[in-house]
């Protein structure tokens, strides 16, 4: 059971502390959204929110767990101490401006923030900050910790932000995403372990002398093809995917080197440690009957999130009493024109007045909040920051993003964070709940990291991999 709240009235402060930062949350955000920085190379952004929480008296350690954008800013003294998770990084290939239809930015690198996460990393500083406001006014005791948090599509920061021991001794973390509905529950996702399959093999005339020749590219189509054979033999829920990110530059050449992107995916953790060496064969393979070299780059795993029914009820009272989202009509008439490029069946635009529950079951993501999960208790939500329909990782969510619809649901977010946060602080039967929620769900086998030994943050993930020394 969920342990009771205390009175609404003790987090009035909290709304004025987010609705005074509101303003300059957004202009933070809206600079990150046109950042756009790749995973690992969040250099701007991650010193944008490290640099505003520093002057607002937190004490910022910076480059932590061996990652230049990951840091920890820290305000109070304390038990108990509540974490709060911020991201910042963006996706390739979907750069976009804020307009209803699809228009690539002229200026910066061809990414996105496809996944929200401008709005992610400054609405959480903003909870950050206004819940330091309470322990500073003495209405609340204890610490609360904002983690900056790197390269969460498919870079496994936290994975190794755990391994580092930042989190050993938080009592609560609570994190959010933006998301096209206002959802709250704990349904778990999709453990995952990245990696790049990068084939080596030697050039020659594709016409005049062939068989001097061993395709890279022959390589990597014949794994990918191995994988697709594979694809009907695996577990029910598995999910593999694959995309090629060189594959030669010239018809007429012989291609001397091809790298593709792998993930292999599945609700169980202990169904992906069995898959990953089945997707190496098939890699191997592909070598094999082509007489290339084969290099493998593990980007680590990440691990299913580990729910928490308790601590979610706490989050779900406060976002089901601070959730007062509408459209305006100019809001409105860009949610309509967008949803014309979206196909299917399509919510309601007054969608993002109701607070959905998703209590059980999976989502069909990956997030390496799941290895926080499994070392502390952990509790998320999404909020509304698309129109409904919108689908993450898509040009037009990038497009929401840079609108006050954006906005609005940051700053729900941001609200219910603190607000929830204040009750954990406030409520010490809140964190005994988590806790022995958290014992129970562990089990006796407790966190089993799918990073290998010694495997240090692919911090490189997102440049193009080296091809010959001295070259690109």
């Amino acid at each position: 059971m969920a342990a009771a709240l205390p009175a609404w009235a003790g987090k009035d402060d909290i709304a004025k502390s987010v609705a005074g930062l509101a303003d300059e949350s957004w202009e933070m955000a809206k600079n990150i959204w046109e950042y756009a920085e790749p995973g690992y190379l969040e250099s701007k952004s991650s010193k944008l929110i490290a640099d505003r929480l520093e002057k607002a008296g937190f004490k910022v350690s910076r480059g932590v767990a061996g990652i230049p954008t990951a840091f920890t800013a820290t305000f109070g003294e304390g038990k108990p101490l509540v974490a709060i998770l911020g991201e910042y990084d963006a996706l390739p290939e979907l750069s976009q401006e804020a307009l209803p239809v699809r228009q690539p930015r002229k200026e910066g690198n061809g990414y996105g923030q496809a996944c929200g996460h401008h709005l992610f990393g400054v609405g959480s500083m903003a909870a950050a900050m206004a819940l330091a406001g309470e322990i500073k006014a003495g209405r609340a005791k204890g610490t609360v910790r904002y983690y900056g948090c790197p390269a969460e599509e498919g870079g496994a920061a936290k994975a190794f932000m755990v391994r580092a021991g930042l989190f050993s001794d938080v009592d609560v973390a609570l994190h959010w995403h933006p998301g096209s509905r206002n959802s709250v529950g704990d349904p778990s996702c999709l453990a995952r372990v990245a990696v790049r399959f990068r084939f080596h093999g030697t050039a020659a005339h594709a016409a005049g002398s062939p068989e001097r020749g061993r395709s890279a590219l022959d390589g990597l189509l014949l794994a990918i093809h191995a994988v697709e054979l594979m694809r009907e033999h695996t577990p029910t829920g598995t999910r593999l995917h694959h995309t090629i990110l060189s594959g030669g530059g010239a018809a007429n050449v012989v291609p001397e080197f091809a790298e593709g992107f792998f993930y292999v995916r599945h609700p169980k953790s202990e169904v992906v440690r069995e898959l990953y060496p089945r997707l190496l064969k098939c890699a191997q393979a592909g070598a094999l009957a082509t007489e290339t070299k084969l290099e493998v780059v593990n980007l680590g795993g990440t691990l299913e999130l580990l729910p928490n029914p308790s601590l979610s009820a706490v989050v779900q009272a406060n976002m089901k009493k601070l959730n007062k989202l509408r459209y305006d009509d100019e809001e409105t008439r860009f949610a309509l024109k967008l949803r014309e490029t979206i196909p299917g069946k399509l919510p309601p635009l007054d969608d993002i007045a109701t607070v959905h529950e998703s209590y059980g079951g999976t989502t069909m993501g990956s997030t390496d909040v799941g290895d926080v999960s499994w070392v502390v208790p952990t509790a998320g939500f999404s909020a509304a920051c698309w129109a409904p329909g919108t689908p993450g990782h898509s040009w037009q969510a990038v497009a929401c993003g840079g609108t006050t619809m954006g906005k609005k649901g940051m700053l729900l977010a941001a609200e219910t964070l603190a607000a929830s946060a204040f009750d954990i602080m406030t409520n010490p039967e809140a964190i005994q709940n988590a806790k022995a929620e958290f014992k129970k769900r562990l089990g006796e086998d407790g966190y089993k990291p799918l990073l290998e030994k010694d495997q240090k943050p692919p911090l490189e993930y997102r440049l193009p991999a080296r091809r010959a020394a001295g070259g690109e």
